[in-house]
């Protein structure tokens, strides 16, 4: 099993969505031009993203993307799955018919490594990710220096409908 980069790329927008999303909602032209992630790209994977319900969109200006659950309950499992990339290590897809309609001898072996890894990126969420990231010696010091400024969220305007 090798993790393609659609896989990596979408842990890694979803890192930095979820770094970002209290400025409000984050344009993937912005996560694109931070991680060097192509943009067409990024709108396919995060329409997934959208589909399973991990991310909503905001229309217009000021619009962008946002999580649509807490840090917590994002594991790089669900994003991976979101994005359809597939996590078996068996050469079969787990259908057991890896030699001539039978296992293979080393089928269990496969099956118990997609298990673990299964079980591993499903222990890691996203609120694990976000804390590595802001503990990073580097991260602190650009913080420290006001290179990296947390956006400010522009305020709403409100109409007021009046019935007669």
């Amino acid at each position: 099993m090798k993790l393609t980069t659609k896989g990596r790329f979408a842990v890694t927008a979803m890192i930095d969505l979820a770094l970002r999303q209290d400025g409000g909602p984050v344009a993937l032209a912005s996560i694109s031009e931070r991680q060097k992630i192509s943009l067409s790209y990024l709108e396919q994977l995060f329409g997934k993203l959208r589909r399973h319900a991990l991310v909503t969109s905001v229309r217009g200006p000021g619009g962008g993307y946002c999580l649509a659950k807490p840090l917590a309950d994002v594991s790089v499992a669900d994003i991976i799955r979101a994005v359809d990339e597939p996590l078996d290590a068996t050469k079969c897809g787990g259908m057991a018919n890896c030699h001539d309609d039978e296992p293979c001898m080393t089928h269990l072996l496969w099956t118990s490594l997609t298990t673990r890894m299964l079980d591993y990126l499903s222990s890691v969420n996203l609120a694990e990710l976000v804390d590595q990231q802001r503990d990073r010696p580097d991260v602190k010091a650009l913080q420290a220096s006001r290179m990296i400024q947390t956006p400010t969220r522009r305020p709403r305007r409100t109409i007021s409908l009046v019935t007669a």
